[in-house]
Formats: structure tokens, C-alpha cells, sequence
């Protein structure tokens, strides 16, 4: 019997789409074709995933612009190139590599995502990751807020050797806490392994927990390599699992979070707990009631 957290699949989506004219990303769940539903990852509803790719300099807009989110947060990860942010709060910022922009759209907000103006006129590459994080019931209709945090407030983890980094955005990985607020239980992190160094992660039994590969190669609980652009998820149940660095240097983003356990509902930019309420948050867009798109 293995001692480590069993792996239920490993794969690659190589559908890859535009998200207005500055985001060519692949959807790793939802994932009806792998038989990832919506709630199968619980807390988290949405991964998006910019692998790096090269964008021609311009002096046009790249990106997406005004766009209504309800009952949900929107994370954006930000490993190369730089995006300006802004909504129709006042909110405005620029997320450099290592920083993370964390939204809480709740009730209802408008923003907007761009290639930052300056950074756009030159030749570059790109690579993020969005993540959408569902909101439990009682704060789908709180106000929406902002968390900008920078590359040097996350929570850092290096062994003595330096061939393992470890990056907290959110919870606690091995006693250290990431920097961002979540409104439920979960693990946010990114490892940094050199070539033949081997970590071992406990997460909790009843956690959704997976990771994307990020760069170089990887081998998973000793028996599975996994390569740039690999989704890992794993079973639930108490085993740690493990990784060992097979490139010279190689990353990995692990998610792992408590799920909800709650009905989930979800259409385009909103993500409720019924239909009604899909509905509901589409006709008050409508309406207005989300404030002004020109900002």
C-alpha cells in the first residue's frame, strides 16, 4: 500500500482561448471533459492559466476591459509581465511578477485588465494565473473589496540548502502564513525545487488539493513525472504526497482548500448558489446596479 496521497489523474488542456485580446489561457477547471465539476476543487471554482507567451510591443490597449463579477473572488498570480487593474471601487493598481491582485467581487463590481501601458510598448512575455475562489452563502452579498500584495510580503520558505523555496500566498504551509484574507480554509503556494531534492506535503484529509506545473519537470510520490503545463489532482484522504525535482530548477502552484459544501451555481462572471440568483445578478448588471462602467 503507498504511503503517499493518491494521485485520481494527471492532464493537460491544451484548449487554449483568448480572454479578450491579452490573455491566451487554458481553463483547467471546470473541466467537464476530465470529469472536474464545478465544485470538485471547492473552494476554488476557476483556474486560468497564461502559460509564458511572447507579445509583440504596441500602443494599444491589450487585455480586457470593463466586466461585471458577483458571489466570488477573482486572484491573479502574475510570474512574468505586469497588468493593470482597475474597478468602478476606485481600486487601481499594477501587479509586477511575484505579486498577486486579490478581488473580492461579492455583491457586485466592475473592472477592467490590461497589459500595463509602458510595459506593452516593448516586446514581452507574459505568464499568470487567475483563480477564481468562491465566496460561502453568508458573504456572497458583502461589500466588494481589494487586496494588493506585493512580491515581498509573502510568506517565504527556503531549506538550508537552498535547493527548496517554497512561496505562501494564502494560509499556513509548514508553520509560515501567506498575506491574504480568504473567507474560508485554504493553502496557496508555490514550490521551487532544484534537480533531486524531494519535498513532502501534509494536507489535510478532507481538502480539494492539486497543483500545475509551472516549469521543468517534477516527480510526484515517486512514481509519475510531471512537466510544465501538468494538473496533479489528487485524491482526498490523510497521506501527504510528494515531490521531487527532476529539472535543474522546476515549479509547481499548489492549491488546497476545504470545500464549501454548498449548492453552487454559476454563469459567466457570476457564481451563486442558484439559478435565481444567477438570474437575479444578471438583471440587476442590467440595471445598474453594479455602478458605472466608465472608469
Amino acid at each position: 500500500m503507498s504511503n503517499f496521497r493518491k494521485i485520481e489523474k494527471i492532464f493537460t488542456n491544451n484548449q487554449q482561448h483568448w480572454v479578450g485580446n491579452g490573455f491566451y489561457v487554458r481553463t483547467y477547471f471546470p473541466n467537464p471533459a476530465e470529469g472536474l465539476s464545478l465544485d470538485r476543487m471547492s473552494p476554488f471554482v476557476l483556474l486560468d492559466y497564461n502559460a509564458p507567451r511572447r507579445f509583440k510591443g504596441t500602443n494599444g490597449q491589450v487585455g480586457i476591459g470593463p466586466h461585471p463579477h458577483r458571489g466570488f473572488e477573482t486572484v491573479t498570480f502574475a510570474f512574468e509581465g505586469k497588468i493593470s487593474h482597475g474597478d468602478n471601487k476606485g481600486h487601481t493598481g499594477v501587479i509586477e511578477p511575484g505579486d498577486i491582485q486579490w478581488m473580492t467581487a461579492a455583491r457586485g463590481i466592475l473592472h477592467k485588465e490590461y497589459h500595463e501601458a509602458e510595459s506593452a510598448k516593448q516586446d514581452r512575455v507574459l505568464h499568470m494565473i487567475q483563480l477564481w475562489v468562491n465566496l460561502p452563502a453568508a458573504y456572497k452579498m458583502a461589500d466588494p473589496n481589494y487586496q494588493a500584495i506585493k512580491a515581498d510580503r509573502m510568506g517565504k520558505i527556503r531549506t538550508d540548502d537552498g535547493g527548496c523555496e517554497i512561496t505562501v500566498y494564502a494560509g499556513d504551509v509548514f508553520g509560515t502564513k501567506g498575506p491574504a484574507t480568504t473567507f474560508s480554509p485554504m493553502n496557496i503556494y508555490k514550490v521551487k525545487l532544484e534537480s533531486g531534492k524531494t519535498l513532502t506535503i501534509q494536507e489535510p484529509v478532507n481538502y480539494n488539493t492539486g497543483l500545475l506545473v509551472l516549469s521543468g519537470e517534477q516527480s510526484v510520490n515517486s512514481e509519475k513525472t510531471v512537466k510544465g503545463a501538468d494538473f496533479v489532482l489528487f485524491e482526498n484522504n490523510g497521506k501527504p504526497f510528494e515531490l521531487r525535482g527532476i529539472s535543474e530548477s522546476s515549479e509547481v502552484f499548489v492549491l488546497s482548500g476545504e470545500p464549501l459544501n454548498e449548492p453552487i451555481a454559476a454563469m459567466g462572471p457570476f457564481v451563486m448558489n442558484s439559478y435565481e440568483e444567477i438570474l437575479q445578478a444578471n438583471a440587476d448588471f442590467q440595471n445598474g446596479a453594479f455602478g458605472h462602467s466608465d472608469f
